[in-house]
């Protein structure tokens, strides 16, 4: 049964009348019109999702609406403040790791979640978060590059 679902969705408030069960995935796709997001393999596998969820990275496809609802959801979409890109996205395109650019989205906000918690990550930690991100250009060593560049500022999310 459908219910009016309140958030933060890239720092604005936002409702939503829908089944609290449906994925947050196609909430922002479908109802919110934010389609940074994709949706790789709806079983949390792939990355293709990520978002921040109160800072931390989330896979939308199998997050539903209803369990966020109060809290602040980031997108791809709400990451760069104005025409000023955020550092990680800065360091993805300074390192040439956007190759088709369908990872590129959930990657870049895995990133983020990451950074968040571990500002300085070691290799060991950076392997570990991105674990769950599939790339299928397979553009790993770039992305390495691009993440490692990104921890180096040691900014946080604004």
């Amino acid at each position: 049964m459908a219910q009016p679902i309140t958030l933060t969705v890239n720092g604005l408030p936002k409702t939503v009348t829908t089944d609290p069960d449906r994925p947050l995935l196609e909430v922002l796709r479908e109802d919110l019109q934010l389609t940074g997001s994709k949706c790789g393999c709806g079983e949390g596998r792939c990355g293709a999702c990520t978002v921040l969820v109160d800072g931390k990275s989330t896979h939308a496809c199998i997050t539903t609406i209803g369990s966020v609802a109060g809290k602040s959801v980031l997108t791809i979409e709400g990451l760069a403040s104005g025409d000023k890109l955020h550092p990680v996205q800065e360091a993805f395109l300074a390192e040439g790791a956007v190759q088709c650019g369908f990872c590129t989205p959930g990657m870049i906000m895995g990133v983020v979640g990451l950074l968040n918690q571990r500002p300085n990550p070691t290799d060991e930690e950076i392997l570990t978060a991105m674990d769950g991100h599939l790339c299928r250009c397979c553009g790993y060593p770039k992305l390495l590059k691009a993440i490692r560049r990104a921890a180096h500022t040691g900014r946080k999310t604004p």
